[in-house]
């Protein structure tokens, strides 16, 4: 039987192993003045030769001048070669020893951005080994973005020794990406094809571009790889990325279509109600819209001044209020105005359109005409990636579940309270309801303000996704009427169906003719409809509707 002892290893001896692995390493190569001459010079191709033996240089000798250059410390002289700062000393770049040079000698080096990226580059393979697990994460970031100046030796020795699966992840990539940028004859051909393999699941666009040459025709119509089976497997790669690609596209494209309806749904609910009960065309909804939002981040400001430290609670404290704020106006804006233009669609159309212009300058007189800031809590804040190349954000997320809470919060309303009762009844038949004893003046003013409250919730998710100024509901009134022709007239299920449909049409058209041609081809694929359907997807049932 055989026993061990296990002895702490104290942790300045890691970094003295490490360091000494490292500068015996077989792929360390001695530098010369001669090396790193071409960085003083005007050739592009000669810098980045130098920057390329650097890397591959021993890290004890690389390590000053890379940081040298990183400080736009290391200079040229012609008698000597090149010289670094060392405090208040001259001394050679290579060797570090001092010495004597005139000051008017010194020549500065000049680096563009992209052979700046490459010293950073460079900079990062020495830290591939470094004991803190934030210097590996750091360096290795820097070299997923310019994995040709990493050092192939000094990635695969990393590679073995990494211990944390997502930096090792990392690491593979960059070690796949230097694999294929070596000549065919210098690499080995399991590890060209296991390269190929890392490649085909990685989501990055580079790694396409490093495997579509191995599958590409010279002139002379024969393959550039001379490899059937790499070019094989480099060619299921790219099948397997396109068709990631693709269903990653599908997805956004249904997700962002969720995402636009759920906010047209909370600018044409509120709507839906008003102009289902009453019949108005109400112009000023879109302000209602814009009240939420300014409500929202007047209690932001009131947080970040009066309770700072419960700041990433102030949304939720924001929702009653930008309700009421809305809720309130509407309330107003019907007894003073509307109730008096029942009957009269023109008149209430050209009203309504002047309220919305007198809510907008209040709104500038009061806040200033620019956009104001609304921030996203921490925790909306972000997103998760759900497959590669597809990166959810945690606030639409928020916002659909918000829009069908709302949607649950109205249904509740219209069909298990009283005031709903007397909502649906008015809708149907505004008569009879008034011969049984409900006041129908009443039951109008109460569902406006309710449908302005839901407008201003509405405006009040608005703020988390977009900009806040004046002008934010007026993007959203022509969607909303569209919405609501579509749904049917004072149709819960038709607005939420109508919205959503909307939004995923218009989403899936975008990609092929913009925005604003799909905007236009929707608008058409409504009129079409509702010619064959002036009811709109669900029909009104009364004796009104019927008449």
């Amino acid at each position: 039987m055989r026993y061990s002892i296990s002895l702490p290893v104290p942790p300045w001896l890691r970094v003295l192993v490490a360091a000494l692995l490292l500068a015996s390493a077989p792929w360390a190569m001695a530098l010369t003045q001669a090396d790193l001459k071409p960085l003083a010079e005007d050739d592009f191709d000669a810098k980045t030769a130098a920057l390329s033996a650097l890397a591959k240089a021993s890290p004890a000798e690389a390590a000053p001048i890379l940081k040298a250059l990183q400080d736009d410390a290391l200079q040229y002289a012609p008698s000597v070669g090149m010289v670094r700062q060392d405090g208040d000393n001259t001394v050679d770049a290579i060797t570090g020893k001092p010495v004597k040079v005139k000051p008017d000698e010194l020549e500065s080096l000049t680096l563009n951005n992209s052979l700046r990226a490459l010293v950073d580059s460079a900079a990062s393979s020495l830290l591939l080994q470094s004991p803190d697990i934030a210097a590996r994460a750091q360096a290795i970031g820097t070299l997923r973005d310019q994995p040709e100046s990493a050092s192939l030796a000094a990635v695969e020795a990393a590679r073995k020794t990494e211990a944390d699966a997502g930096l090792r992840a990392s690491l593979d990539v960059i070690w796949a990406n230097l694999v294929l940028a070596e000549p065919a004859d210098a690499a080995a051909h399991d590890a060209r094809l296991e390269a190929i393999r890392i490649l085909a699941s990685d989501s990055n666009p580079q790694s396409r571009q490093k495997l579509a040459p191995l599958v590409e025709r010279d002139s002379a119509g024969n393959y550039r790889e001379a490899d059937a089976d790499v070019r094989l497997a480099a060619q299921q790669a790219l099948d397997q990325l396109r068709s990631d690609q693709r269903r990653a596209e599908l997805i956004g494209n249904l997700f962002a279509g969720l995402s636009l309806g759920s906010v047209l749904l909370l600018a044409a609910l509120g709507l839906a109600i008003t102009y289902g009960l009453i019949g108005v065309i109400n112009m000023a909804h879109g302000e209602f819209l814009m009240i939420g939002a300014y409500a929202t981040y007047v209690v932001q400001s009131l947080f970040r001044t009066y309770a700072p430290e419960a700041f990433a609670w102030y949304l939720p404290a924001a929702l009653p209020a930008s309700f009421l704020a809305a809720a309130v106006v509407g309330f107003v804006l019907e007894r003073l105005v509307l109730r008096h233009l029942y009957g009269r669609p023109l008149e209430t159309l050209l009203a309504t359109f002047g309220i919305s212009l007198l809510l907008m300058q209040a709104v500038r007189t009061l806040f200033g005409a620019q956009n104001v800031e609304v921030a996203n809590p921490g925790w909306m804040s972000g997103g998760f990636e759900w497959m590669p190349g597809l990166v959810i954000p945690y606030n639409r997320v928020v916002i659909i579940l918000f829009a069908l809470a709302v949607v649950a919060v109205a249904w509740a309303v219209l069909n298990r309270t009283r005031l709903g009762l007397f909502v649906r009844a008015t809708t149907q038949n505004r008569t009879m309801a008034a011969c049984v004893g409900v006041r129908t003046w009443k039951v109008d003013s109460y569902a406006f303000a309710f449908g302005a409250g839901i407008a201003g919730l509405g405006g009040c998710a608005l703020s988390q996704i977009g900009n806040v100024g004046p002008d934010l509901g007026q993007a959203y009134i022509i969607d909303s009427f569209m919405v609501v022709v579509l749904g049917g007239v004072g149709q819960l299920a038709g607005t939420i169906v109508g919205a959503f449909g909307l939004g995923i049409i218009n989403k899936f058209i975008e990609p092929f003719y913009g925005a604003v041609l799909a905007k236009i081809l929707v608008l058409v694929l409504i009129v079409l409809f509702i010619q064959k359907r002036p009811q709109g997807l669900f029909a009104l049932k009364g004796r009104s509707a019927e008449a």
